[in-house]
C-alpha cells in the first residue's frame, strides 16, 4: 500500500492505495471488520473531494483507505455509496450541560445540580447523532460534564468524546461570574475554587484546581459577555498579567487555553498573553487579526450562536433586558467578523458554543460559514483537520487515513456544491461503531 500521511511530522502523499487482498485480511477477526463503500470522501488534508473509496475499520482504528470498492474478504460491507464520507466532525465551542430558553434565568433559582446532570446525556447524543464525535466543552456550573465524558468514555451513555474545561475563569463580577446580577445576599463571594480570579495569584491557583478536579483544557474569560446580566458586553475583565498567569500555568500542566472575547481589547491581551484560540472574536479589529496571525492564534467564531440570540432578542421577554440589548448589539456581527478574519488569513476552527442555542444544530454552522464567505471545503477543514489541530489531537482525529481513530460521517450527496447537506447527516461511526445508519438511531446511540 502507498498510503503516505502528513499531519504533523508525517508525509501525507495520498489517501488512496492499493487495494486490500485477502493475504492482508487474514491478521484481522472477520467479525470485527467493516468496509465502508463510499461514493465519494473528502480528503480533508489536502482540501479534496475524492471519488469512490473505501474505508476498512477494525477494531476501533481505520486500518485502511483505498480507491474504488473493493473489500476484505469476509468483512461487514456498509454501502454508502450514494453518500459522501469525511471524518468525525469537530465542534470546538460547546456547552452540554445547558440549554439556554426563555425561563433561563428563573431556572437558575430553582434547579439543582441533578436538573443540569439529567439533560446532559440527551443533549450528548443529539450532538452524536448530528454527526459531531469530538467536542471541546468550553464551560459548565459545577465541574459536572467531568463526569459525562467519563460516562461516555466508559461506554455508559452515548455521545461525542469530550474535552472539557470545567467551569470558566473570569474575574469578580465578569462574564464568568455564577452569581453575577444576583442579589447579595445570594451572591456572596465566588473564589478560585468557583473559577473567580482577581490577581496573578489566584489565576495560578485557580489552573492547578482545574487540574486537580480532571480538566482538559482551560477557559477564561477576558471581555464581557452577551448572556451574563452586566450591562457590558464588550470591556476588558482580566489584566495581561492575569490572562498570562493563567497561560503559563495552564501550558505547565500541558493544558490549552480558550478565551472568550468579544472587545477588541480583550482579544488583544489575550492574545499578547500567549492563548491558544479566541472565541466568539466579534469586535476584533486590525491590530487584533495582525497579532492573530504573527502569533498562530486559532480563531473559533461561533456565527451560530450570534444569529440565534439575535433573533431571540427581538421576542419581548425571552431574555433579561440587558441580556437583550447585548444580543442584539453584538450578535449578528460575528458573521461580518468571521468573514473578514478569514479573508485576512486568521487560523479558523469550527464551533458554535452549542447551549446557547439548541444542541443537535451544530451542522448549520456550516451554511452561516459559507454565507460569511468561507469556501465549503474550507469549513469542512475548519470542523475535521483544523479543529483536531486546535485540539493537539491531529495524529488521531480530523482526517480518514490509516491509523486514526475510526471516526466517520456521512452526508447523501455533495456538500462542497449544497452546504446545507451538512445538516442532513445519514451516517455515523465513532471509533468504529456504528450510531446513525440511512438517517436512523441505532440500538447502540440509545446506551447501555
Amino acid at each position: 500500500m502507498n498510503n503516505r500521511l502528513m499531519l504533523g511530522n508525517v508525509v501525507f502523499a495520498s489517501i488512496i492505495g492499493a487495494p486490500v487482498t485477502a493475504a492482508a485480511s487474514t491478521t484481522a477477526a472477520p467479525a470485527v471488520v467493516r468496509a465502508l463503500q463510499c461514493g465519494h470522501a473528502i480528503d480533508t488534508i489536502a482540501g479534496k473531494l475524492l471519488g469512490p473509496t473505501t474505508i476498512v475499520v477494525d477494531d476501533g482504528r481505520i486500518r485502511q483507505v483505498f480507491a474504488g470498492a473493493t473489500s476484505p474478504p469476509g468483512a461487514e460491507i456498509i454501502d454508502l455509496s450514494s453518500q459522501t464520507c469525511m471524518p468525525g466532525l469537530i465542534d470546538s465551542h460547546t456547552h452540554l450541560s445547558m440549554q439556554f430558553s426563555a425561563s433561563t434565568y428563573s431556572d437558575e433559582f430553582r434547579w439543582n445540580l441533578a436538573d443540569r446532570v439529567l439533560r446532559a446525556p440527551l443533549y450528548a447524543r443529539r450532538t452524536l447523532l448530528a454527526g459531531f464525535t469530538t467536542v471541546r466543552n468550553l464551560g459548565d456550573r459545577d465541574n459536572e460534564v467531568v463526569a459525562l465524558r467519563n460516562a461516555v468514555n466508559s461506554g455508559f451513555l452515548p455521545g461525542p468524546r469530550i474535552y472539557t474545561a470545567g467551569r470558566a475563569m473570569g474575574s469578580t463580577g465578569g462574564h464568568a461570574d455564577p452569581t453575577n446580577g444576583y442579589r447579595m445576599d445570594l451572591a456572596g463571594d465566588p473564589s478560585a475554587i468557583d473559577g473567580i480570579i482577581d490577581s496573578p495569584e489566584q489565576a495560578a491557583k485557580a489552573v492547578r484546581l482545574h487540574y486537580k478536579l480532571g480538566d482538559d483544557l482551560i477557559k477564561i474569560m477576558p471581555s464581557g459577555g452577551v448572556m451574563d446580566e452586566g450591562s457590558n458586553g464588550e470591556n476588558p475583565q482580566m489584566t495581561l498579567d492575569e490572562i498570562k498567569a493563567v497561560v503559563a500555568t495552564a501550558h505547565d500542566y500541558g493544558f490549552t487555553v480558550a478565551a472568550h472575547a468579544h472587545g477588541a481589547e480583550g482579544i488583544r491581551r489575550a492574545v499578547l498573553g500567549g492563548v491558544d484560540s479566541i472565541e466568539h472574536g466579534t469586535l476584533m479589529n486590525d491590530e487584533d487579526i495582525k497579532l492573530m496571525k504573527e502569533r498562530g492564534t486559532w480563531y473559533v467564531p461561533t456565527i451560530s450562536a450570534g444569529a440565534h440570540v439575535a433573533e431571540k432578542a427581538k421576542i419581548p421577554g425571552y431574555y433579561p433586558p440587558q441580556v437583550a440589548a447585548k444580543a442584539l448589539a453584538i450578535g449578528a456581527q460575528i458573521a461580518t467578523t468571521a468573514g473578514r478574519a478569514y479573508k485576512a488569513g486568521v487560523k479558523i476552527a469550527f464551533g458554535t458554543d452549542a447551549g446557547v442555542y439548541p444542541h443537535g444544530q451544530n451542522a448549520v454552522e456550516f451554511v452561516l460559514m459559507v454565507k460569511a464567505g468561507i469556501p465549503p471545503m474550507t469549513a469542512i477543514q475548519a470542523a475535521t483537520v483544523y479543529a483536531a489541530q486546535l485540539l493537539k489531537h491531529e495524529r488521531e482525529l480530523g482526517f480518514l487515513g490509516e491509523g486514526k481513530l475510526a471516526d466517520v460521517v456521512a452526508v447523501p450527496g455533495n456538500p462542497l456544491q449544497d452546504i446545507s447537506l451538512m445538516t442532513k447527516v445519514s451516517f455515523v461511526m465513532k471509533q468504529g461503531t456504528v450510531y446513525l445508519r440511512d438517517g436512523k438511531p441505532l440500538p447502540e446511540a440509545d446506551g447501555n
